[in-house]
């Protein structure tokens, strides 16, 4: 059954005082301490301008890149003005792209102009399809800075095509469930997977700095293997189909701060690949701090549904929550298999979601899988929240309960439904208060029927 609460606990438990979390905090340090940013030779490239190069103006920037790349590397600099980008930039190692402040990066409408193909991840599954809008792959010491603008065209093509997708997602998704090789798995013309707008595929020590990003495809900024990453002060305002802010996937040693979102979808997102293509590339994201960014869209902060390679060691600070559908949320099905731990969120300003903490692991499993998903060893602490529906909600398949959450200092002025459990073990709530309620106890809710879809 699903255990509902409502008005007050029907149980209370007495807990031993668990330890501090200042160690793991520690650990959150050490990782800061480590992040290495690019090393790109300050040596100026600056993009010829004129009139009619704005007006088509892809090979003109790619040719700067490409001489800045030959000559070791340096600076590549955009002029002030609206640039017509005929297709995809191509970044290459040892280039800062780097806007003027008035100067807006416009991609082109056509998604023809985004072929041929090249080799991406595409909701966490391999495949050679449409070029993401600025693509760069296999590249060491790379950054996009500035105060400008990287806009993917609000009359894109490419936006229409979510309404098209569903057949060439279900394939690839069968695809990389059955291990089908990469190289069978083309999706180029006559099939329909939007790009998102900026991706780095198998990329160290990246920058990304102070643009705008807005009307992506997809999604938004997209890091996949990347490691050594710091995204700050980085503006999204972008609210089409998926456009979550940012999305880092079997990443490790990533800084993500002082960034401002405003999305269609999810505000940033912790991912590490789909079903069995995850599993047997095996790369978790690891070792990631979020911190003093804010944050509004469809949901907050999200973990999944795409982590079948695993996550580890993230922590969230300090981060500003607006309103929407879920302030965090943790997803995942029987597809996925994975395990999710050592997450620790610290400091949160929430204003008003439906959903404050929702983990959703039982969502239709379409490929019949049986890899439950195991999301563990999480700690909340020191958080204010304004008004919200449900504070915590569970579903999670009975092989796999939810297990050790441990909810501490939290004051929420407002919430309808305090808990739904659904498969969950030793969820800990110290000094949590609800209202005029304070909430103290050790709850479990299990279950021996399947799962139910809620």
């Amino acid at each position: 059954m699903i255990f509902r609460l409502t008005l007050i606990l029907c149980f209370l438990i007495p807990l031993s005082t668990r330890a501090s979390t200042e160690q793991d905090w520690q650990i959150a340090t050490g990782i800061l301490q480590q992040i290495r940013l690019p090393d790109i030779p300050d040596k100026q490239f600056i993009v010829e301008d004129s009139p009619s190069i704005r007006k088509v103006a892809r090979q003109t920037i790619q040719q700067t890149i490409d001489k800045a790349a030959a000559a070791g590397g340096g600076i590549v600099h955009i002029p002030e003005g609206i640039w017509h980008v005929d297709g995809p930039l191509h970044l290459k190692s040892k280039i800062n792209l780097h806007l003027g402040k008035n100067a807006t990066l416009l991609f082109s409408a056509t998604p023809s102009e985004f072929l041929p193909v090249v080799k991406t991840r595409w909701e966490g599954t391999e495949v050679f399809t449409y070029s993401p809008m600025i693509y760069a792959a296999n590249v060491e010491d790379v950054a996009i800075t500035s105060e400008g603008t990287i806009d993917g065209n609000a009359n894109s093509a490419f936006i229409n095509w979510y309404e098209k997708q569903n057949t060439d997602m279900h394939a690839l998704r069968r695809m990389g469930f059955d291990s089908v090789p990469v190289q069978q798995r083309q999706f180029g013309e006559g099939h329909f997977l939007r790009p998102p707008l900026i991706q780095f595929f198998h990329a160290k020590r990246v920058l990304l700095e102070d643009y705008t990003a807005k009307n992506s495809p997809f999604w938004v900024n997209h890091l996949v293997y990347t490691s050594h990453a710091t995204v700050r002060r980085v503006k999204v305002d972008s609210h089409l189909y998926n456009n979550d802010g940012l999305d880092i996937e079997s990443s490790q040693f990533v800084l993500a701060e002082n960034n401002h979102f405003r999305t269609g979808d999810d505000g940033i997102v912790i991912k590490s690949g789909r079903d069995a293509d995850g599993r047997n590339i095996g790369i978790p994201s690891t070792d990631i701090v979020v911190r003093n960014n804010d944050l509004g869209g469809e949901d907050g902060i999200g973990l999944g549904s795409e982590m079948s390679g695993g996550i580890k060691r993230v922590f969230f600070e300090n981060n500003t929550l607006h309103e929407g559908d879920s302030a965090y949320r943790f997803k995942s099905n029987l597809d996925r298999g994975g395990r999710v731990e050592m997450i620790r969120i610290r400091g949160s300003k929430v204003a008003s979601f439906k959903h404050l903490f929702w983990f959703q692991l039982n969502y239709p499993s379409n490929l019949h899988g049986n890899f439950p998903a195991t999301y563990t060893d999480i700690i909340i602490e020191d958080m204010t929240v304004e008004n919200v529906g449900t504070v915590l909600e569970i579903h999670a398949p009975d092989a796999a309960p939810v297990h050790d959450v441990t909810f501490r200092n939290i004051r929420i002025k407002k919430a309808d439904i305090p808990l739904i459990l659904e498969n969950a073990e030793n969820i800990h709530f110290e000094n949590v208060q609800i209202g005029n309620q304070f909430w103290n106890g050790k709850f479990s809710a299990l279950k021996d029927a399947k799962a139910v879809k809620d």
